[in-house]
């Protein structure tokens, strides 16, 4: 077998009066401390031998004694290994010292998942099904991207801004799809939406003025900003998204930097909002010079009509940064997100983007700019829809059959996540529900944001089960 590493030992801080005992000290050092971890493949003695310096006969001595005492197991033909399970109570005194607090294990190679995460896979705010992805064809297109890349000497630096083969087909798909009017100048690919909502938190200025959210918004987004020194004011949504009066009030007489919203599907209630509103906002933004965050994060998926246009595609979008990610498509980690704006503004994020990532993936890039090109995304989102469509169709059914009018739903039109609001009074403490992810607690209501994309119809009905057990555990005693 081909070993992709080869482990290393440095015997110059290691304890011990010969090369024998420094050798045995430190290789029990690194499998007490988690270096070399349970079933860890050892070098071969003539390997670490020649590595060290050593006569290979005190490697063998040393490895020979360190498996009669149960630290190291040898199999036949593979070689010698760490042994599953550590020899401590039959250790010899001239190596109990390890075991003290100063040979504590430092990464626990065990460690259970988080409990929010094991105890509750429902939680997910609407990702994907990573198991539709067209593996085989996005297979192909990496071996032909490495070909290209490889002729055209593309495996060097090269564009911060994302290569042009991909800015072209994404700019054919927003012009095609989005209905926007833009150059390949315009566009700034990223790894995933929240690196652009990042970058545009750096090219934005605390001088420049506040920074509005929506009441209920993503978290992510609103830390990003938070942290670049923004004060951040909250506006109220509706039924029909952003409420424009209540953001007339709010930048009544003030300074303002930007907005950031997601009025496609808003996060988290995936409310869309209505053109009126759309259309006010960009006047808005005209006559307050302010800047518009757009975050357009799953567009591909709307079920029961057309979509409505994005922000970045109406008369007044001058000052529209419209983000959007493929990461959707495909799965989160295909890490392929890109920024729209004026030229430059995009030349300033490049400028940002060369401090902490110098350029994307060429190889993802080209990859995804081909599969844009020939078709074979649009077949892909085609595909899913339908899925995706069927999954929300069972989940309506579901929700209904398992909560009654315990729980209040509309319908959404697009997106991968239902939001939920309780009809009736959780048997749960509301204070402990606000700590959940995806749970939401206002004064005496709670609602939650269910993601049903990445499970198939059987595994909805048992989630949903599940919630129903952790949010009515009375009902079913």
């Amino acid at each position: 077998m081909l070993r992709p590493w080869q482990t290393q030992l440095w015997l110059d801080n290691s304890t011990g009066n010969t090369i024998h005992a420094r050798l045995v000290n430190k290789l029990i050092e690194d499998i007490l401390t988690g270096r070399l971890e349970a079933g860890a493949l050892l070098p071969g003695s003539r390997s670490l031998a020649t590595v060290l310096g050593l006569n290979r006969k005190t490697v063998q001595i040393a490895y020979d004694e360190l498996i009669a005492q149960g630290w190291l197991v040898t199999q036949a033909k593979r070689g010698t290994f760490v042994s599953d399970r550590l020899p401590e109570q039959r250790m010899s005194e001239q190596y109990q010292y390890l075991l003290a607090g100063s040979a504590k294990p430092v990464i626990d190679h065990a460690e259970a998942e988080p409990l929010s995460r094991k105890e509750n896979p429902s939680c997910n705010d609407g990702i994907p099904d990573a198991r539709l992805i067209p593996y085989e064809l996005l297979a192909r297109a990496y071996r032909r991207a490495l070909i290209a890349a490889s002729r055209k000497q593309y495996l060097g630096y090269g564009d911060p801004q994302g290569t042009i083969e991909l800015r072209h087909a994404l700019q054919r798909m927003l012009i095609q799809e989005r209905y926007l009017n833009l150059s390949s100048a315009q566009i700034c690919t990223v790894r995933g939406s929240q690196m652009a909502i990042y970058l545009a938190s750096r090219v934005l200025k605390p001088s420049d003025g506040v920074m509005v959210f929506e009441e209920l918004t993503y978290a992510p987004a609103l830390a990003a900003f938070e942290e670049a020194g923004f004060t951040i004011l909250r506006c109220k949504t509706d039924q029909q998204g952003l409420d424009i009066t209540h953001l007339q009030q709010l930048i009544s007489g003030r300074k303002v930097a930007a907005i950031y919203t997601t009025p496609h599907h808003h996060y988290p209630t995936t409310v869309t909002m209505v053109m009126e509103r759309r259309l006010l906002l960009l006047q808005l933004s005209t006559q307050h010079d302010f800047y518009i965050v757009e975050d357009d994060y799953d567009h591909e998926f709307h079920f029961d009509s057309r979509p409505i246009p994005p922000l970045a595609s109406l008369p007044g979008a001058d000052r529209v940064l419209h983000i959007g990610s493929l990461s959707k498509v495909f799965a989160p980690g295909l890490r392929i997100g890109y920024l729209v704006a004026s030229a430059a503004f995009v030349e300033k994020v490049v400028q940002q983007i060369l401090m902490i990532d110098r350029q994307g993936n060429t190889l993802t890039e080209l990859a995804l700019a081909e599969l844009l090109q020939s078709g074979e995304v649009k077949r892909h989102i085609r595909k899913c829809k339908k899925i995706y469509k069927t999954r929300r169709d069972h989940c309506v059914n579901e929700l209904k059959r398992l909560f009654g009018d315990r729980v209040r739903f509309h319908i959404p039109a697009g997106g991968l996540a239902f939001w939920l609001e309780l009809g009736t009074q959780p048997q749960f403490d509301l204070a402990e529900l606000a700590t959940e992810p995806h749970f939401f607690v206002d004064k005496q209501r709670c609602f939650v944001r269910f993601g049903f994309g990445s499970f198939t119809e059987q595994e909805i009905t048992a989630e949903l089960t599940r919630l129903d057990w952790l949010l009515f555990p009375r009902s079913h005693s």
